[in-house]
Order: structure tokens, then sequence, then C-alpha cells
């Protein structure tokens, strides 16, 4: 698995360069991205319910709540929801607030604090990317790829003015992760960088934990094949690492919960598999007698063995899907809905057009690796982008949200790809085949290039009309049409009641919180479990039966938005429910209207229960 080290890898100019385009490219961008959504947003918080629970996170932050203390307490049933978010990611957006509240009033503060953020992130993305591809081939490479990552930021939701939530740099950690892995010179500094962005990784998020476990691997197994030549990369990696996740550790986990295993966030459990496999490796890397290669390879066999015993004994309840746990009526009536936790078949049964752009370029970059290694191309580098892009795929295959990892891992095997056929094409300006091999590469290497061609093919071009005049939407245009139940009028006469407790769908939870001083019993995050379920008995339940779940939950308001997909699925499941009932004007005596003064789609009762 050996590979030469690249003809000017090391050049004091390359590093130079690199800075410059990511400069270049990524100043571009934020131009772009700015040009295409700020004039026309509405909001200066994203649309995922996640980036606004992150506002509501980070405001607590400021506002005195403990460091440690990442309970939710207006979320949920009385006492609130322990949130698995992690601080990491809250402490530079509420440094950001800090900063511009100095020069500006505090709603424009966050405003400044939370298009900085996401358009920050685009730099380290370009370049991590960049690095990867650089280390792939050449500087073409690199421009390919800069390109590539420009459009597959541009084309996405993760980095739009407002996108506060965790996963935009969990993009990069793992692009920082893949640079370090595919050096040719095995730099322990790329490598050390690599371990940090491993337990940065498994600090912020779970999601992540497959992806940051095969890079663990790809690194002792490339110690175990490689030897000596590769062993301080091996020490600076899995060192970093450990040094790193127990920094973190003793940094974010309060002390009285050192010894509670939680399996969607950093916990003992994670922290001890980790810190197992990381001490092991780095042990196994300076024991006599490592020069011979079946003595490396059983190294990593008893280490990968430490490790599984570890978590077999230590967390086995996290060798599973966290969110198996869920009620089966929260599967039903919430997580079936949820975009980003369908998978392959539920969203090619349920928008067949969106297919290609979630995996159509994962499954090219897996063949074009596969094709190289086949050939003996580069193979060292191929197989560890080989190995990260079919992990992202498979996750993808359970769970869409994989796609996008997948998506971006695919950028330096492609960009090498598009270059070289490039080359060829102007080397042989006379072969037209030459030139629309070149093309074609490069048009099935974006993501957004699948998704209009799957709308094209399944829709036609009325598809594509519609889509576009949905994104073209302005804010006018929406004013002119129905009043939304998000609407500012709404949430203003919410706030003017009484503080209580709220009754509503659970994708409006979180702007609840933002924009109120409510507790509200339902938002979409699993570990509220029990808020989001008596909001779904309360409106599956027949008017009698509903109001005694309203008082046993200390219900003071109930908000009803007909037009929102959660409200209509549960009106539609239970056709004597209490939504049901509301949907054709049925309002029991005990819901008293509040008058909403202004436009709104937001229907607001008093609870006058006896």
């Amino acid at each position: 698995m050996a590979d030469i080290t690249l003809p000017g890898a090391s050049s004091s100019r390359t590093p130079r360069r690199l800075v410059l385009w990511t400069l270049v490219y990524g100043i571009a961008t934020m131009a772009v991205l700015a040009a295409l959504n700020l004039p026309a947003a509405r909001d200066y918080v994203g649309a995922d319910n996640d980036d606004v629970l992150r506002l509501v996170q980070v405001r607590d932050l400021l506002a005195g709540q403990s460091w440690f203390d990442l309970t939710q307490y207006r979320l949920g049933l009385d006492g609130g929801t322990l949130m698995h978010w992690s601080r990491l990611i809250d402490l530079p957006i509420a440094l950001l607030i800090r900063l511009f509240a100095q020069l500006v009033p505090m709603e424009q503060a966050e405003a400044l604090a939370l298009i900085v953020w996401p358009f920050f992130l685009i730099l380290p993305l370009m370049a991590a990317v960049a690095v990867a591809a650089r280390r792939m081939g050449d500087d073409v490479t690199m421009h390919l790829a800069l390109m590539l990552t420009a459009v597959f930021v541009v084309t996405g939701n993760r980095f739009l003015p407002g996108s506060i939530d965790h996963h935009n740099v969990q993009l990069v950690l793992v692009a920082t992760m893949a640079a370090g892995l595919v050096d040719p010179a095995r730099g322990p500094a790329g490598h050390a960088l690599g371990g940090l962005a491993a337990a940065l990784a498994i600090a912020i998020g779970a999601e992540t934990t497959p992806l940051v476990a095969t890079v663990c691997a790809a690194v002792g197994i490339l110690w175990a094949l490689e030897g000596e030549v590769y062993a301080k990369a091996a020490r600076a990696f899995s060192l970093t690492l450990l040094v790193s996740l127990s920094a973190m550790f003793f940094a974010t986990v309060p002390p009285v919960q050192y010894a509670v295993v939680t399996c969607d966030s950093l916990s003992v459990g994670f922290y001890a598999v980790v810190g197992i496999g990381a001490a092991s490796l780095f042990v196994a890397t300076q024991l006599p007698g490592m020069g011979d290669r079946r003595l490396r390879i059983a190294a990593i066999g008893v280490t990968g063995a430490v490790v599984l015993a570890g978590a077999v004994t230590i967390a086995p309840q996290c060798l599973q899907n966290p969110l198996n746990e869920l009620d089966p009526l929260l599967h039903t009536l919430w997580l079936s809905g949820v975009i980003e936790a369908q998978s392959f078949l539920d969203q090619l049964a349920k928008d067949p057009a969106a297919f290609g752009g979630f995996y159509a370029v994962g499954f090219f970059a897996i063949g074009v690796c596969l094709f190289r290694i086949v050939n003996g191309d580069r193979v060292r580098r191929h197989a560890i982008m080989l190995g990260l892009i079919v992990v992202s795929f498979v996750i993808a295959l359970i769970q869409v949200r994989g796609a996008i990892f997948a998506n971006l891992l695919a950028i330096p095997p492609l960009a090498l790809l598009i270059g070289e056929l490039r080359q060829r094409a102007r080397e042989e300006p006379e072969q037209l085949g030459t030139g629309l091999l070149f093309a074609l590469a490069a048009f099935l290497s974006v993501p957004s290039a699948w998704a209009l061609f799957g709308v094209l093919f399944v829709e036609g071009t009325a598809g594509v009309t519609n889509r576009m005049k949905g994104l073209a939407q302005t804010p006018a245009s929406m004013a002119a049409s129905t009043p939304a139940c998000d609407a500012p009028a709404g949430f203003a006469a919410l706030n003017g009641l009484p503080d209580g407790v709220v009754v509503a769908a659970v994708d409006m939870g979180p702007e609840i919180l933002r924009f109120t001083r409510h507790r509200v019993l339902s938002g979409p995050y699993h570990r509220n479990q029990g808020g989001m379920l008596t909001e779904l008995h309360v409106g599956l339940a027949e008017p009698a039966e509903a109001a005694a779940f309203l008082r046993g939950a200390g219900a003071t308001i109930l908000v009803f938005c007909p037009d929102l997909t959660p409200t209509q699925t549960i009106a539609s499941t239970k056709v004597d429910g209490l939504y049901a009932g509301m949907m054709k004007g049925e309002v029991p005596a005990y819901l008293r209207p509040v008058p909403v003064e202004g436009a709104s789609g937001m229907q607001i009762f008093r609870v006058d229960l006896p």
C-alpha cells in the first residue's frame, strides 16, 4: 500500500499557494452565498429547527446557565429536557454575540454572529479539502476540488447564513481527518491534527462516530502494514486523540455524570472505548520487535479485540442506533417524517427525484476508487478514501443524513479523475469522446446536478419550473399568500399571555422557546419523548380525554396550526381526536380563543379546565 511521495509535495511554495487559493475560493463562495440568500432573507436564524434551538441554548448560556448544565428547562414535561448538544459549539457563537453586542443592539449582534459563524467555517472546510486533493494529485486537482467544494457549499444548506447547528463543524472535522490520512509523507503534524479533529468530532456529536472509528482503524492498519515508516504518524494521531478527548471529557462533562453512559453525546462510554484504543495503539508502536509485520498485525488484532471487549463491557447499549429506543408511536408519527432519518428505501419511495442527489456521487466515487486500486494507481490514498466513503455511504443507506459526508469525501478522488480527463482532452483535441468523457465526469461529480437530472427524469420540465419558483419566492410574495403559522403576529400574541405551558405541534417547539417566555411540551428531539408523547396523546384523544392529558401536563395554552404537517398527520390518524375535530372547526368549550392582531395562521387557545 505504499505510495511514492508526490513531486513537489514538500515544496515551500505549495502551502503558500494552497492558503492563497483557499482564501480566494472561500471568499468567492461566501460572496455568492450572501448574494443568493441575504437579500431575500426573512430571518437571521437558519430554517432548521436545530438552528433555532441552538440559539436558545446559546442565549441560556449567555444568561448565566451553567456551562455543565445542558438542561433545556422550558422544553418538555416539568423539570425540562437534558439536551445532548455540546457546549463546544455554543462557545464560539456566544463569544461572537458578546463581541458584536459591544457595537450593536443584541438582536443585531445575534444576526451578525449567525452570519459570521457558518461563513467562517467555509475556510477550514476549503483548506482541508484542498490539502486532501493536493495530496491525491497536483495543483490542478486542488483547484478542481476547491471548485467542487464551492458548489457543494452553495447548493447545500449547512453553511447558509443562520446555520449554527453542529453539522457544518462535523463536515470540517471529517475533511480534516481525511486530509491527514492521505498524506504521502506520513507527516506527524497532519496526523496530530487528524487526532484532534477526531476527538472534537466525538465530543460534538455521535453522528460521526462510525467515521471516527474508521479513521482510527485505518491508522492502525496502516501502521501494521507499513511499520516504522508510519510509526511516528500513528503515535502522533493516537496520543493527540487520547489527550484531546481527555481534555474535552473533563471540560464538558459534569462530575456527577462521569460514570453515566450516554450514546448520543460524549460520556464515559465513548471516552473509555476510544481511550483504550488510542492508548493501546500508542503503546503498540513502541514495543520491541515491531519491525516484524506479523507482530504488528497481531498487535492491531489484539488492540481491536480489547476495544471491542471494552465497548461490550462498558457501553453495550451504544452498539445500536439510539433512536431504536424511541416509543413506537414516535416512530410512526414523528421519526418517519424526519427526512434525514429516513433510509434509502424510504427516500426512494417518498422523493425519487432527489434520490440521485443523495447517493449517486458517493456511488460514483466508490467505483472510481475501486478502479484505481485494481489498477495499482495510488493505492494507499484511494484505499483510505474508499474506506471513508463506503462507511458514509452505508450510513446513508440506513439514514440519509450520511449522504452529505459521502458527497464531501468523494470530492478529492473525483477531482483527480476530472483533472486527468481534462489533461487527456487537451492532449487529444481531435478525440471528441475524450472531451465528452471529461464533461460527463465533471457533471456526475456534482450532487446538485444529479438532483436536477432526477427532477427532470421524474417530474419533467414542469417539476424543475415549480421547484425554481419555490426557491425564487420573495418575502413579499410569501406575505401575500395565506399567513403562515410562524408569522410574527402569532408569537406576539402568544408572548403577551402570562407565562405558562404550551401544547403545540412538534415543529413549533423551538420557535416558541425562541420568541416567548413559555415552556413548551413538544420539540423534535429524541430526549424529549415524554413531552412529544403527551402532545401526541392530546391531539389523538377525544376532547374529553384530551382534557385529562392537558390537566396532567399542567398545560395553560394550546397552539393549533392546521397547515403544519405534524398536525395534519395526527388529525388523519385519529378522525375522532381533538385535532381532527379542530380541523373541522369543532373546538371544545375548555379551549378559549385568544385574539391575534395581525396576519397569522396560528390559532391560540387558553386552556380553561376546572
